[in-house]
């Protein structure tokens, strides 16, 4: 070795030497941002997007299309924020779902209401950007994209019982496609929304086909609409629950499953 390169070796280890010591990053207020505030906040932009989507496309419904334009709307729309959003919160975007993936061991408890909350205001935050967007008059002839399939007492145990049925539907996809190891599935976000669509199609005229407080929440907060409201929480928290007993006793993988492991 020269005595310039020598030298130069001794310049570069004095230089390492005397530099400051490189400042770790602070791993455990990263974990919190994503764990809690990241997951809440895509919650809330997921939601809003889909409940805007979703209301805009009842609210704007051109005449002779039925229920085809709300469920391609709500379908595609569900799909897509699962598929873009889905890698960080989980993509529920509903309380129902919440419910379920937390009852099948996929949600920790302490997300459970965070989750929820989050749900309600992406629904109110939705619902007032669809009636930002919509004229007066239409806005006013759907009464906001809220549900207004049940108009009378003789129509509240069938609507009840569509409800319920499709939320076991669409919860029943979603904890077996997207929780359970056995049976999950990239194609998670599209069956999910093919659910959405064709629970629309069958129970639209019944119930309004909502399976998602928080699609029912938001427009009826905005619009001031509150009749029967309750179906829209009874009837999908009940096929959560049913969902649930399915997955832990019989569909569920050993993970999952409390019986015969």
């Amino acid at each position: 070795m020269s005595v310039n390169e020598s030298k130069a070796e001794l310049y570069d280890m004095s230089t390492l030497s005397m530099a400051e010591p490189e400042k770790k990053p602070d791993h455990h207020k990263a974990s919190v941002f994503e764990r809690y505030i990241q997951t809440c906040a895509a919650e809330v932009i997921g939601s809003a997007l889909f409940i805007f989507v979703g209301c805009s496309s009842v609210i704007e419904n051109v005449e002779g299309t039925g229920r085809l334009q709300p469920a391609l709307a709500h379908g595609l729309a569900l799909a897509i924020v699962i598929a873009v959003l889905g890698e960080i919160c989980g993509g529920h975007f509903n309380p129902a779902v919440s419910l379920s993936v937390y009852l099948v061991g996929g949600l920790n408890v302490v997300m459970l209401a965070p989750y929820i909350v989050s749900q309600l205001c992406g629904g109110m935050l939705g619902a007032a950007l669809a009636k930002a967007i919509s004229t007066e008059e239409t806005y006013m002839n759907a009464s906001g994209g809220a549900f207004t399939a049940v108009q009378s007492s003789g129509q509240i145990g069938r609507a009840v019982v569509a409800e319920t049925v499709m939320t076991v539907f669409l919860t029943l996809v979603v904890c077996m496609g997207a929780v359970n190891e056995k049976s999950r599935s990239h194609l998670a976000p599209l069956c999910i929304g093919l659910t959405v669509a064709a629970d629309i199609f069958a129970g639209g005229a019944v119930s309004g086909a909502c399976m998602n407080p928080a699609r029912a929440f938001g427009p009826a907060v905005v619009a001031n609409y509150w009749s029967y409201h309750w179906i829209y929480w009874v009837g999908p928290l009940a096929g959560a629950l049913i969902t649930a007993c399915f997955v832990r006793l019989l569909l569920g993988d050993r993970k999952i499953r409390i019986l015969l492991k």
